[in-house]
């Protein structure tokens, strides 16, 4: 299961969200193991079955208003339910004043509680995307990851098949590189994989007799792309060993690779010398992105083959 501690959060998130970390410092280490946000105004009046724990919990202007109007003893009450869930952290919206027994209660469990100016919805919106982004399911996969004509495209294959001098000439022809080696998928959505650079390996390709090349500084900014969502995966595969292969010459049976059960489009493309396997790739981009938009050229072209024949056959009766 993935997870991040709340300080890492804070570190990430604290300037875009105006946060001020206000009491529970020492429980920085906490870990957030789900990225759902949410408002625990049912929590306050004792349904606890409606906080879970390990998440972070948002008061905005509805919960604090309740807080005020309850006396002393209802207040320290709901105080308890609310810290009773073990929750990773707390967030007070709209800069609403922090009750005392709120500020004693974080400081008891040592519970990270902050205080924000941004309204509440706006402020779950911006942690809710963040969460899911970094707590997505993922795994690694031994490519270069490119984006090619803005669609991210995964290139794999044996080792010393070319796939970095591929990504090298693809870089030179303007695209741009994400990762060389090493690239993380992180499951962003059901059917969604995000394609990330570990972030030792930012901007480096490593290409055979060349060594270590820094892309940034040899092609400027516009070269590199620290994350896109996979679409596409291009394998690329000795001929030799696509004997034992049905050569599907048309492509009329798509190929797809399951990753984190998410399905992703696949071509195999055959290296050979004299083969321009730059202009392959961009040329099965385009033919993908053709694909989306529901235009199949092989099914054109059997249409018309079938078009062509049904006319033979009726002219010759």
């Amino acid at each position: 299961m993935s997870e991040i501690s709340v300080s890492q959060m804070y570190e990430e998130t604290g300037k875009i969200l105006e946060l001020t970390w206000v009491a529970g410092l020492a429980g920085g280490q906490k870990k957030l193991t789900s990225d759902t946000v949410q408002k625990p105004s049912l929590a306050l009046i004792g349904h606890l079955n409606f906080v879970h724990p390990n998440r972070v919990q948002v008061m905005g202007c509805a919960e604090m208003d309740y807080l005020r109007q309850l006396d002393e003893t209802s207040l320290s009450q709901a105080i308890s339910n609310l810290f009773s869930a073990e929750l990773a952290a707390i967030i007070i919206a709209n800069n609403e004043p922090v009750p005392r027994q709120l500020l004693d209660a974080a400081e008891r469990t040592q519970t990270p509680l902050f205080t924000s100016r941004q309204a509440s919805p706006s402020l779950m919106d911006v942690l809710q995307h963040y969460l899911t982004r970094i707590l997505a399911e993922s795994t690694t996969r031994h490519g270069v990851f490119l984006e090619v004509l803005g669609m991210g495209v995964l290139i794999i294959g044996d080792a010393a098949i070319g796939k970095s001098e591929l990504a090298l000439e693809l870089v030179t022809r303007g695209h741009r590189l994400i990762a060389d080696d090493i690239v993380e998928l992180y499951q962003v959505s059901p059917d969604t994989l995000e394609g990330r650079c570990p972030t030792l390996l930012q901007d480096f390709l490593e290409v055979r007799g060349l060594g270590l090349l820094n892309i940034r500084a040899l092609f400027g900014e516009t070269a590199i792309k620290l994350k896109k969502n996979l679409r596409l995966i291009v394998q690329l595969r000795d001929p030799a060993d696509m004997s034992d292969l049905t050569l599907d010459r048309l492509q009329i049976n798509a190929s797809t690779e399951m990753i984190l059960d998410v399905p992703v489009p696949k071509v195999c493309i055959p290296v050979a010398a004299g083969r321009n396997i730059a202009v392959l790739v961009e040329v099965a981009v385009r033919n993908h992105i053709l694909h989306l938009r529901g235009i199949d050229s092989a099914a054109q072209f059997i249409e018309r083959q079938q078009l062509f024949l049904r006319s033979q056959s009726e002219s010759g009766e």
